[in-house]
């Protein structure tokens, strides 16, 4: 196969593709999260609690990987731009139908469907770009899918906030479900076919063996449980943090709340960081300094004075970003035979961690007070910390 083939800068099908895949990425992570940011007003509409109501995001992230574990084995089988096309116009339309659900546990059961069907996306996008973008430009193609979803999950939290006050939660729901299927419509008419891949049976055996050896590695596991806690921490503070805002002495409209989260941004710059300081520093002194900022960052939202619970949450998210990357990379790296495999257990820990934690604390909040669920948060990454420290390269 010759690899000046492939899709190269400059050329029409390489546009087509950065294009596109930043698109898709948009429109995953504005729908995956989209009620984040709204849980105070669906949870008042419902009458219901801070932890039935985060059942909404981790529905999404249950079903996400749910599938992401479906598509480990069945990925391959399938044509890789039908699978995304049918992963984003499905996802968009579930959206917009979930605008329209009388119950919460309705819109719960949407939520875990409509996290199964999105994961084709998440599951395939970067061995596509492998695939069919040539070696010296991979690195750009892949920033450009990396940075929609950075960029869809902060518009997407913002968007929600603010037509969610203006208009209402149902309406916030249904314009960014539409605009997410506009998305996938562009997506499908633009998106290029794959030129070097054919779908192919999937041998089973191969991947429960490969995925046995990783889950008895004990390297791998402690990344794997880091992966868990840091996001199960991450997102539980950015599921509650409106409650906190909303409350007094803040008292915050939900206006100022929505820009509460383009504290994402710092997310680009942890990933940026990284990336950097690995030429460098060894991974495992990148990953202990990164989650040691986190917890900092964890320990500042304890404050009762806005502009400190800001920066705490701005080094927050940084340090997570920070240490997310590189604690993928080690996964990835350590792997030297079957990295899909070792990447889609990744990604298992990763949103169960989202989903488990991202709710149970939700209850603890509930139960208790705002100090008890940071000090919570801080054994979680505080664990995470030790982990780290275990790991040698």
């Amino acid at each position: 196969m010759d690899l000046t083939e492939k899709a190269d800068k400059g050329s029409r099908r390489f546009r087509y593709i950065k294009l596109c895949i930043f698109f898709s990425g948009l429109s995953v992570f504005a729908q995956l999260y989209l009620f984040q940011p709204i849980l105070p007003t669906v949870s008042e509409y419902f009458k219901t609690t801070a932890g039935d109501s985060s059942l909404l995001v981790s529905s999404s992230t249950i079903g996400m990987a749910i599938g992401l574990l479906f598509f480990a084995f069945k990925a391959d089988s399938y044509s890789r731009k039908g699978l995304m096309t049918f992963s984003l116009v499905s996802s968009a339309v579930l959206t917009i139908i979930s605008a329209w659900m009388p119950s919460l546990s309705l819109l719960i059961a949407t939520g875990i469907l409509k996290g199964f069907v999105v994961s084709g996306v998440s599951a395939i996008a970067l061995a596509y770009l492998t695939e069919e973008v040539h070696a010296s430009v991979v690195g750009l193609a892949i920033s450009m899918y990396l940075s929609g979803n950075t960029i869809g999950g902060m518009s997407g939290r913002i968007m929600a906030t603010i037509l969610a006050g203006e208009l209402g939660w149902r309406n916030a729901v249904l314009i960014i479900g539409i605009e997410s299927l506009i998305l996938g419509l562009i997506f499908w008419k633009l998106f290029p076919e794959s030129r070097f891949f054919n779908p192919q049976q999937t041998d089973y055996s191969l991947k429960v063996k490969q995925m046995k050896k990783f889950l008895t590695d004990s390297y791998m596991l402690r990344l794997y449980f880091i992966a868990a806690l840091l996001m199960g921490s991450f997102v539980s503070v950015y599921n509650y943090l409106s409650f906190r805002l909303e409350a007094a002495p803040f008292s915050l409209s939900h206006f100022v709340i929505a820009f509460i989260f383009l504290m994402y941004i710092f997310g680009v710059f942890g990933t940026m960081i990284t990336s950097r300081l690995s030429k460098r520093f060894s991974s495992r002194l990148i990953l202990k300094a990164s989650v040691l900022f986190m917890l900092a960052g964890t320990a500042l939202l304890l404050s009762g004075k806005i502009y400190i619970i800001i920066f705490g949450l701005g080094l927050f998210t940084l340090s997570f970003f920070a240490a997310h990357t590189m604690a993928s990379q080690m996964a990835a790296l350590h792997a030297r035979q079957g990295k899909s495999s070792a990447t889609s257990i990744y990604w298992l820990f990763y949103y169960f961690g989202s989903s488990i934690l991202g709710t149970g604390t939700g209850y603890i909040l509930h139960a208790s007070s705002w100090n008890t669920f940071i000090f919570l948060l801080l054994f979680s990454v505080g664990i995470s910390f030790l982990l780290a420290t275990k790991n040698k390269n």
